[in-house]
C-alpha cells in the first residue's frame, strides 16, 4: 500500500465496485449481493497477486543489494514467465558481467604488481652496478686503462638502463592503448634498412655480415615495425658468434607480407622456445644486459597491426624468427 499507484488503483476499483453494487440493489437485492460479492472477491484477487509480486520484487531488491556488497557468489532465482523473468535474466547477465570485470581488475592489480617488481628488479642490478663502477672511479688507484675500462663499463649500463625504460614506456603505451599505428606502405627494403640502422657499428665490431634477400612491399606504420625487426636482430646479434652472419628474407603476397630472421649462433633451448616473447622472461642463455622486454614488445607492435611473430629453432643451427604481416582485407 505504500504505492502511490496501487492506492489509486484500488481507490478506483472501490468506487467502481460501490457504483456496480448500488446498481445491482437498484434492479433487486440478490443483484446487488452479487455484484458486491463478486466485485469484493476481485478486488480481493487482486490484491493478493499485487502482494505475491511485490514480495518477489523484494526479493529480487534484497538480492540485488548482496551483489552489490560484494556477495559476487550469488545466483538470482529463475522466476516463471513475464515481466519479472525477464527483469531477474537482464539482472544475471549484468551480475556476470560485472564478476567478469570484477576478475579482469583483480588480475589487472596483480599483473601490474608483478610487472612493477619485475621492472624493479629489473633497473636495480644495472643501478646497482653503475654504484660500484662510480665508487672505483672515485678511488685514487682508478687511473689510466683502468679508469677508462671502467667509465666504459658505466657508459654501456647507462645505455641498457636508457633503453629498458624507453622499451618500458613503448610497452606501457600500447597497453594503455595510447598508441597510434600510421599504416603507410613501404617497401620491405625499406623497413628493413630503417630497423639495422642502429646496429651498423655493433655489427661491424663484432664482424657479423647482413644477408639480406628482400623484395615486395608492406602496409604498415614503419617507425614502430622498424622497431620490432630491430629488437629481433639484436636479439640475433647477443647470441651470434664473432663473424658469423644473420640473414634477412623479406617478401609478400596476396595473403601478407612475411619478414624471417635467422642466425647461426647458439639457438633456443627446447624448455625456453615457448616463453621467449613473454614479458620480462629471460632465457637459460641469457646475458646481464637481456632484460626480458625486447621480443615481447615486438609481438605487441606487430599484434596491434594484424600481425604475427613466430620463433623456431634454425637448422642446423641457431634461432629463426619469422614475421608475418597480414593484409586488411585478410581480417
Amino acid at each position: 500500500m505504500r504505492n502511490k499507484e496501487v492506492r489509486n488503483l484500488l481507490v478506483l476499483l472501490l468506487l467502481l465496485a460501490a457504483a456496480a453494487a448500488f446498481k445491482g440493489f437498484a434492479m433487486s437485492l440478490a443483484a446487488g449481493i452479487l455484484v458486491a460479492t463478486t466485485s469484493t472477491a476481485l478486488i480481493l484477487i487482486f490484491m493478493l497477486f499485487t502482494r505475491r509480486r511485490y514480495r518477489r520484487l523484494a526479493a529480487l531488491s534484497v538480492q540485488i543489494d548482496q551483489i552489490l556488497h560484494g556477495n559476487d557468489s550469488l545466483q538470482i532465482e529463475d522466476l516463471d514467465e513475464g515481466e519479472l523473468s525477464i527483469l531477474a535474466t537482464e539482472i544475471q547477465k549484468m551480475t556476470v558481467k560485472l564478476r567478469e570485470q570484477a576478475d579482469s581488475l583483480r588480475r589487472d592489480k596483480l599483473y601490474l604488481s608483478d610487472s612493477i617488481a619485475d621492472i624493479a628488479h629489473q633497473i636495480r642490478t644495472p643501478i646497482s652496478s653503475i654504484g660500484i663502477l662510480t665508487t672505483l672511479l672515485a678511488q685514487a688507484g682508478a687511473e689510466g686503462a683502468r679508469s677508462q675500462e671502467l667509465l666504459r663499463e658505466q657508459e654501456t649500463l647507462l645505455a641498457h638502463v636508457d633503453w629498458l625504460v624507453t622499451a618500458l614506456l613503448k610497452i606501457s603505451r600500447i597497453d594503455a592503448g595510447t598508441a597510434v599505428f600510421v599504416q603507410q606502405d613501404i617497401s620491405l627494403a625499406s623497413l628493413i634498412e630503417k630497423a639495422l640502422q642502429p646496429f651498423a657499428i655493433n655489427l661491424e665490431l663484432h664482424d657479423i655480415e647482413i644477408e639480406a634477400e628482400v623484395s615486395g612491399s608492406v602496409r604498415c606504420d614503419p617507425a614502430w615495425t622498424a622497431e620490432a625487426i630491430s629488437n629481433v636482430v639484436k636479439n640475433c646479434i647477443e647470441h651470434s658468434s664473432y663473424g658469423s652472419a644473420i640473414r634477412i628474407e623479406a617478401s609478400e603476397n596476396t595473403v601478407f607480407s612475411q619478414i624471417v630472421i635467422s642466425d647461426s649462433g647458439s639457438g633456443i633451448s627446447e624448455a625456453d622456445l615457448p616463453h621467449v616473447f613473454e614479458r620480462f622472461y629471460r632465457g637459460s642463455g641469457a646475458d646481464n644486459g637481456n632484460f626480458g622486454v625486447g621480443l615481447a614488445l615486438s609481438r605487441m607492435i606487430l599484434s596491434e597491426q594484424n600481425g604475427t611473430i613466430q620463433a623456431q629453432n634454425n637448422i642446423p643451427q641457431g634461432a629463426r624468427f619469422t614475421i608475418k604481416l597480414y593484409r586488411q582485407q585478410t581480417l
